[in-house]
């Protein structure tokens, strides 16, 4: 790795005289630094189109508001939880719409709704599954609401059903590798897509009865150099299958695939992330490196969230994916109102 370090005259002086070089790889790498370059300088960042609403991303962080429909959650809020059936039919819809449109009225901008634990160690839930759990609350909530909604899953069919039923995104936790037929379906609904960093293993993930699930002994070269470079992956391969680089938001994948002290890294070095020129979404919500930062179960990790949450707007995350809304709309709004001062 090449490590360039001074004023942006200095810097664009050196990539003007690295241009003149007559190594076609030495080229190469000059035009990436300077797209790093005006990325990360960039003053106006445009907007994206989500269902019916506009989100310019110079105005303001946006709140995604978690509806998990599962018995499984790490953070404890899963609908499915004391249900016995394997679904939970129309009582656990029921609940998911309250949830969600009770997070609306707190000051979510996005509901997100997913059908499958994404805990450290979690077991995986097949398709038929997947989509029977969120497939009626979506088709529920678009009865009720224009809000958009984005869709937590890595399974092209369980995507193609909830956008039938009325989603607006893809929320996928593998960055659309995990399932050769997602990228090529989004393509083809011109939707947004959130890519997220991702190395979790069941094999590197240890559990605590208190605290959860986490992962340790997990290697980075470079943490955030590696994350950017498979993040840079990743929007490359959408791009390839047809997904329009505007309608792609990255996520670092705080809790996935990396110990706590390389989350609590990652967060504090969000602002690497611009020079990939992308809209950032963050979900440090009730994680376990919070846990396991103040020895607190999830239940307890409202302080713990609110500072991560806090940091993220500092850092520049664009949308911060939350539990507890209410007060992260307000955390949110404060620290905006306080960066965003003039």
């Amino acid at each position: 790795g090449v490590l360039l370090i001074g004023s942006e005259r200095a810097l664009r002086g050196a990539l003007e005289a690295l241009r003149q070089e007559p190594l076609p790889e030495l080229r190469a790498l000059t035009r990436e630094a300077e797209t790093a370059l005006d990325n990360a300088l960039a003053t106006e960042r445009g907007a994206m189109r989500i269902g019916g609403r506009t989100f310019p991303w110079d105005e303001r962080t946006y709140v995604m508001g978690i509806v998990n429909v599962t018995p499984d959650s790490f953070s404890g809020d899963g609908l499915l939880a004391t249900k016995p059936s394997a679904t939970g039919g129309q009582a656990v819809t029921d609940a998911a719409v309250r949830q969600a449109l009770t997070f609306l009225a707190e000051g979510a901008d996005i509901l997100d709704v997913g059908g499958e634990s994404t805990r450290p160690g979690g077991p995986p839930v097949d398709a038929e599954t997947e989509a029977a759990r969120v497939v009626p609350v979506i088709e529920a909530l678009r009865r009720e609401t224009d809000a958009p909604i984005s869709v937590d899953t890595y399974k092209a069919s369980v995507a193609q059903r909830a956008l039938d039923a009325g989603a607006d995104m893809v929320n996928d936790v593998w960055g659309t590798r995990m399932d050769p037929d997602m990228g090529p379906l989004v393509a083809r609904g011109e939707i947004p897509v959130v890519l997220m960093h991702n190395r979790s293993r069941p094999r590197d993930a240890t559990q605590e009865a208190r605290l959860g699930g986490r992962y340790v002994g997990i290697r980075y070269a470079d943490l955030v150099g590696d994350v950017l470079r498979e993040l840079g992956a990743l929007v490359e391969t959408a791009e390839a299958a047809g997904i329009a680089r505007e309608r792609i938001i990255i996520d670092p994948g705080i809790g996935f695939g990396k110990t706590v002290e390389q989350n609590l890294y990652l967060l504090s070095h969000l602002d690497a992330l611009r020079v990939l020129g992308l809209p950032v979404l963050v979900g440090p919500s009730r994680k376990s490196f919070i846990g396991y930062t103040l020895d607190v179960p999830p239940e307890e990790r409202m302080e713990g969230t609110a500072a991560a949450v806090a940091l993220s707007v500092v850092r520049g995350a664009d949308i911060v994916r939350v539990h507890d809304v209410r007060a992260m709309a307000r955390v949110v709004r404060m620290v905006d109102a306080i960066m965003r001062a003039r």
